[in-house]
Formats: C-alpha cells, structure tokens, sequence
C-alpha cells in the first residue's frame, strides 16, 4: 500500500510471470528492490457515515422489521414490477470522471525505502491455514452495507494481493514500514479505523486481513463513483488489453500507488504502475496459494 513497486512482488512472481520481459506502457516504473525471500510459512493446518461500517453479516435485515401485507383492491390494476437496477453498457472508464463522493482520503504513501534495505519480522507468523481463514473472512464481509451493498471484494484479489504484497507473512515488516501480510501502513490504518469507526489492529493478523480489504472496498467505492457510474464490478471479463479500461486494474493500482495517483478530478483514469497490476492479475489465477 505504498508507491512504487511492491515489496515483496519483485522476489515472488518473477518466476511466475510471462518471463519478467513485460514492458509498462506510459514509461518505466521504478526498479524493484532486492528484498529477502520469504520465509515458508508454518504449514500445520471520524465517522461520516456509521451506517457503512463494516458488517460481517448482511445488511440490517433484521432491523427492518417484517414488511407490512398489502391486500389486493379490487379496483387496482396489475402490480407493478420493481424496475431492474440498471447496468453500465459503456466501454471503460468515463473520459471526464464524476467528482468523488468520498471527501475524506487516505494518507499520501511513504517515501520509497533506501535501496538495499531488508525487511524485519516481528512475532510470531501465523500459519498457512490461519492466513488463509483471514482472508476468507475479509472477502466475506460487506464493507459498504448502506450506500453500496454491492460491493465485494472477490478472494482471488485478497489472496493475489496478499501474496503479492509479503507471501502471506503475518509478521513482516518493510523498510517503508508496511506492515503484516498486506503490508499496511500505520497512518493508512489508522485512517482507516477513524472513518469505518473501527478498532482494527493492524499487527493481528486478521485484523490486517480486514484492513486491505477494507482499504480496497474504500478504492473500489471511490474510483467507481468517480469513473464508472457506481458500477462497483471487479470483474476481469470487463478488462481489455488497454490496463485503464476497468475498476479492477484501477484499484490494484492505487492500492499500490495511492489513489490520488490513479484518480484525480477532471483527468482520465490513469495506471502508473502496469508492472505490479500484471502481477497481481496474473496471480489472481495462477498464484500457488490459491491451492492454500
């Protein structure tokens, strides 16, 4: 969750991906930093709004009570059916973006860390199964439950982003000061507790689970009311090969990068960093720890 390229993605994906040849269209990113391979994991199995807090389940259906009968009239005609919530037919992002509804943003990301420099681990690392049940949680929960239900952060992003970001080391610590397995910052976290009106620690590592997906739940809400109309689809079917085209590649980016960098009022989506949003999608479907 911070500029430039991810920490951990450099020492990871390489292998992985297409032979590391891809160049990013709209010039060279910054190179990668070496960083220490991660360690196996233990394999033994202010609030604006505190209607959108996080809800682990659906939205308030029970405090909306049982719907009242409605007996027919003999003198009504046919009921009337609920409209079909209209879905966006236009190709890509919108040229000229809506100005955003969420006025209260994140923190600029750090400084890049000086080169050379090596992570730290503090803690214990949680094992491969427990990282796995955070993940699951957080992909689970509805971060929008008042304004925008329909947001979902899908797990195969959860799990590319989290392998991406550490290998799904709970304990590890970056030089920039990203922390745990989705490497959130501190200022981000706390950020982030004040406008969900939540307590997340971010060096338990559920509660860190919760806080990336949260932060890509918040990205998702913000880019898609700016550029797509609130069509809040992460969907890799509405991608095309230019990496602007859908919120998907969007929020991968500005996870990374800030938001700032890849939405800005009455300017075109842009994609800094193409490397790490390859990355990412590449390990959506074809990242080890989707077998996990």
């Amino acid at each position: 969750m911070r500029r430039g390229m991810s920490r951990m993605g450099a020492a990871m994906v390489a292998g992985l991906l297409l032979a590391a040849g891809i160049t990013g269209c709209g010039g060279a990113e910054p190179e990668p930093r070496e960083l220490a391979a991660p360690v196996a994991l233990p394999t033994d199995e202010s609030v604006e709004a505190p209607a959108d807090q996080p809800s682990e389940a659906p939205p308030g259906v029970e405090a909306m009570g049982v719907a009242p009968s409605v007996k027919a009239s003999p003198t009504a005609g046919p009921t009337a059916k609920p409209k079909p919530k209209p879905t966006r037919t236009a190709a890509g992002p919108l040229t000229t973006p809506k100005p955003p509804t969420e006025t209260r943003v994140p923190p600029p990301p750090p400084k890049p860390a000086p080169s050379g420099c090596q992570p730290t681990y503090k803690g214990t690392q949680a094992t491969r199964s427990q990282v796995k049940a955070a993940l699951g949680d957080a992909a689970a929960r509805t971060y929008w439950p008042t304004s925008a239900p329909d947001i979902a952060i899908p797990l195969s992003l959860l799990k590319a982003t989290a392998w991406q970001e550490s290998g799904w080391q709970s304990n590890i610590v970056a030089c920039d000061g990203g922390i745990g397995l989705m490497q959130i910052m501190p200022a981000t976290a706390d950020w982030m507790n004040q406008r969900f009106g939540q307590s997340y620690d971010i060096g338990d590592y559920r509660d860190n689970a919760y806080l990336g997906a949260n932060y890509l739940a918040w990205l998702t809400k913000y880019i898609g009311d700016m550029y797509f109309e609130s069509d809040y689809r992460l969907d890799a079917s509405l991608c095309t090969d230019e990496l602007n085209s859908c919120l998907l590649n969007a929020i991968i980016s500005a996870y990374n990068y800030g938001h700032n960098a890849v939405a800005r009022e009455g300017e075109p989506l842009t994609i800094p960093n193409p490397q790490y949003v390859r990355n990412v999608r590449a390990l959506m479907t074809e990242c080890v720890c989707l077998t996990y």
